[in-house]
């Protein structure tokens, strides 16, 4: 790894969620010139659908950076001009969520440098890490790249490694690899700006794609193995999370444990999908004899609940197959 450089860098920063605040954090007390965040517009959230700033705006506005919320920047002259007065040494994006064109790619003179939370060319795309876990990958990490106009295939700067526990969920990586990566995007920038760091291809023939969520992503698939929809489950927490339909409703599972081996002697007459108690615990069965314990479930319209709980208040459901 590079080392930090003492020069301080004049910078522009596109980012929006939580992700990206510990790197706006970094470049300020290092000393660089953060001169603009560029953020995405407020949002409705909550009940109320009140209009919720980014953290990363609520950071920089707490910290007196300037901040812009353009809907749209491909030909949006007003931020090319302001940009183009601004001069930037380096644009430096962390879940910005936008696409940047080719003017703003061009006009800094030490690049966009993007910072990626995956180990490239692995999981390309929108949710690296959520795609990461759900596969069961033992380890991901975060990349620093040179923007170009592909999606996430640029030339590498750094990159540095993070293990995946086999019980650890999407959501818990989060933070983890938001903090590994803030000093890695402040030594790349030392080591683009000395001329130490030298960018690498990728090899697109390892390239994987982990394209944005959706809800169907947390349909639960009980045709496989227990190992993968446990691992999709701590993938997609908390959303789109594990569900199905049970007895036409809507059923959650909010937390899910991975099921003894010795249960498999119990399941070979039962099929994928059916909902067993064993033990004091409730099993979903799987494929090939496999299963998974339900800790927490929620029916629509009710509260999130011990499964435990949850099926001596509706023993009828026990021996339902979700669908």
């Amino acid at each position: 790894m590079a080392r930090a450089s003492s020069a301080p860098l004049r910078l522009v920063l596109c980012g929006t969620p939580e992700f990206a605040v510990p790197t706006l954090e970094a470049l300020s007390t290092a000393g660089h010139e953060v001169q603009l965040v560029l953020t995405q517009p407020d949002r409705p959230s909550g009940r109320g659908m009140q209009l919720l700033a980014s953290p990363v705006k609520q950071w920089a506005l707490a910290h007196g950076i300037p901040v812009d919320q353009p809907s749209k920047i491909r030909n949006n002259t007003e931020l090319r001009a302001h940009l183009e007065v601004l001069a930037p040494d380096a644009i430096v994006v962390v879940a910005y969520g936008r696409i940047l064109p080719l003017w703003m790619l061009e006009l800094p003179r030490l690049g966009c440098i993007n910072l990626h939370g995956s180990l490239l060319p692995k999981y390309r795309g929108a949710a690296p890490i959520q795609w990461a876990v759900a596969r069961g990958e033992p380890c991901t990490g975060v990349t620093t790249m040179l923007l170009e106009e592909g999606l996430d295939t640029g030339p590498m700067l750094e990159r540095a490694e993070l293990p995946i526990p086999n019980n650890a969920t999407a959501a818990e990586l989060f933070p983890e690899l938001a903090t590994l990566g803030a000093p890695l995007v402040l030594s790349t920038l030392a080591g683009l700006a000395e001329s130490t760091l030298h960018p690498q291809p990728q090899d697109h023939t390892h390239a994987t794609h982990a394209p944005i969520l959706t809800r169907e992503d947390g349909r639960v698939d009980c045709s496989l193995p227990a190992a993968e929809v446990y691992n999709r489950w701590r993938g997609f927490y908390p959303w789109p999370g594990a569900w199905a339909m049970l007895d036409s409703k809507k059923f959650s599972i909010t937390r899910m444990l991975p099921a003894e081996d010795a249960y498999g002697f119990a399941l070979q007459d039962a099929a994928p999908g059916e909902i067993l108690a064993q033990r004091d615990q409730v099993l979903l069965v799987c494929a090939q004899g496999t299963a998974v314990v339900l800790a927490e479930v929620q029916l629509e319209g009710k509260r999130s609940t011990a499964a435990a709980d949850f099926f001596r208040g509706h023993p009828q459901l026990l021996g339902m197959r979700l669908a």
